[in-house]
Parts: structure tokens; C-alpha cells; sequence
């Protein structure tokens, strides 16, 4: 027979956790290196980010239309794109500097 295991428990993350995970992710070359780090799965981390992206408004109850919320997300996609875009120009000017 085969040896039966107890569920392993499901580990629940503070909020504070989480902000720091976040920010860590955010600051990291990668999320997957994030959770790593943290020791958590990546697709948790994955998870929280989507959620971060989620407008607090639409979450309390879709106070949002939904044409406002969608460009919401475009703009903070942008947002996104152009900090990592930031971020890989100053890399280059200092390695150009070296």
C-alpha cells in the first residue's frame, strides 16, 4: 500500500510580505529570480502582480466602466515598459562610461 501523506498546509502571506515581494519583483532582473529568492513559487508572485495591476476601484465593486478600466491597464503596461526601458538605457551608459 502506498504510504498515505497528510495535505500539506497552505502557507498565507501577510500583506506586508506581499508589498515586499512586489517590490522586490519589481526591482529584480526577473520575477521568477524574485521568487526564488523569497522562496516562493513564481506563478504565486505572478499572481500578486496581476492582482496589483487590478484597479482597487473594480475590485470594491466595478465602480469602474469598463472603458475606463481598460485604458487604466494600458497606461500602467506603458508605464511598465518604459521603467524597464529606463532602466536598460542607464545600464548602457554605464557600461559606456567603463
Amino acid at each position: 500500500m502506498k504510504d498515505s501523506h497528510p495535505p500539506a498546509k497552505r502557507r498565507r502571506y501577510d500583506a506586508a510580505f506581499r508589498a515586499e515581494a512586489l517590490r522586490l519583483a519589481s526591482e529584480s532582473r526577473s520575477t521568477q529570480s524574485a521568487a526564488r529568492a523569497l522562496n516562493i513559487n513564481a506563478k504565486l508572485l505572478y499572481r500578486w502582480q496581476k492582482e496589483a495591476l487590478t484597479p482597487v476601484a473594480a475590485a470594491r465593486g466595478a465602480e469602474l466602466d469598463p472603458a475606463t478600466a481598460a485604458e487604466l491597464r494600458q497606461l500602467r503596461a506603458a508605464n511598465r515598459r518604459q521603467a524597464q526601458e529606463l532602466e536598460i538605457l542607464k545600464k548602457a551608459i554605464v557600461s559606456c562610461l567603463l
